[in-house]
């Protein structure tokens, strides 16, 4: 028979657990000063690769700690201590920093590889719970990343310890990203893959519609003329445009039915008496993603690309970032 935990129990077991981990998080706020700076700073001045290692639960959030830093313009990776006893030490060089997290400090895998890392030159910034430990006596920097108790009712599982390791890594990692420049287009960079990569390197000039299939007129078109135009080109709109190509303006199927109950005779009217005057227009090397931020906030499914004198180069709508999976 399946045995059911009683949900008040449940729940305040787990307010609990996020309240020691909060306050894990709080406790080491309130210890950051110069080692921390110092740590930064070794890591900003690395002429090699950073190298992140721990065994266990460490290890765990070793492997998250290289990946966000090299996600992030810190090259970083992980080594696992144990497998560096047998032959992976050899993928650590003189300019490396290594980041060695462990929470008692005392790691024998760790401690067994860290007097040969440092005989051949290498940094070490230590992450444990004890300041006196053995791995922190070894240690250019050391971080201190103790905890008043683990959010384990027995007080053994590492939880609160790996939560408050896991927030320092972020917390360095950030910091040199802020150093270092890192911005939205390097982190782009760094996930061609995802939809993230998408959003963030993907131009207007990479989704609009060029050539023929830009719906315009001129502005001396008549109302039908702009409607065969609209209909040949699909995209709910047709740019009006001035004798030298420039933008003057934009006629919308919420244009239509707006004239529809204003003007009497619509078919005798022309197009630049009845378009909307100074649409909103957008640049080709614009982000595809600020073309969703102009449509969201006009509350437009289309919109003209212009160049900086105002000549129409391409339109796009909504439904050209869906399928370029923008939004």
């Amino acid at each position: 028979m399946d045995k059911i935990l009683p949900s008040e129990t449940a729940l305040d077991l787990a307010k609990q657990v996020l309240a020691i981990e909060a306050e894990a998080i709080q406790g080491l706020s309130a210890r950051l000063g110069a080692t921390f700076l110092d740590a930064v700073a070794l890591l900003l001045n690395c002429k090699g690769r950073v190298v992140v290692s721990g065994i266990g639960k460490s290890g765990h959030i070793a492997r998250k700690i290289a990946s966000t830093m090299a996600s992030t313009g810190t090259p970083a990776y992980f080594v696992h201590p144990a497998e560096a006893s047998h032959g992976d030490i050899g993928m650590i060089a003189r300019d490396d920093v290594l980041i060695a997290l462990s929470n008692s400090g005392e790691s024998a895998e760790l401690l067994t590889i860290v007097p040969l890392l440092k005989r051949q030159g290498a940094r070490l910034i230590a992450i444990t719970g004890n300041a006196n430990s053995s791995l922190a006596r070894e240690a250019d920097v050391h971080l201190d990343a103790r905890v008043e108790k683990e959010a384990c009712p027995l007080n053994l599982a590492p939880t609160a310890s790996t939560t408050a390791a896991l927030a320092l890594g972020d917390a360095l990692a950030v910091a040199l990203l802020d150093a270092k420049g890192f911005g939205a287009e390097d982190f782009a960079r760094s996930h061609p893959g995802g939809a993230l990569g998408r959003r963030l390197l993907t131009h207007v000039r990479d989704v609009m519609r060029i050539g023929d299939d830009i719906p315009s007129v001129p502005d001396s078109a008549g109302f039908s003329e702009a409607m065969v135009e609209m209909s040949k080109k699909g995209m709910g709109m047709t740019a009006v445009l001035d004798a030298a190509g420039r933008v003057s303006g934009v006629f919308t199927d919420g244009d239509l039915r707006r004239t529809l109950a204003q003007v009497d005779d619509i078919k005798a009217a022309r197009i630049a008496d009845i378009m909307t005057r100074n649409p909103r227009t957008i640049g080709a090397d614009k982000l595809a993603v600020e073309a969703v931020q102009i449509m969201e906030e006009r509350k437009v499914n289309q919109l003209l690309v212009v160049t900086g004198e105002g000549t129409l180069v391409g339109a796009l709508n909504m439904h050209d970032l869906f399928r370029a999976k923008v939004i």
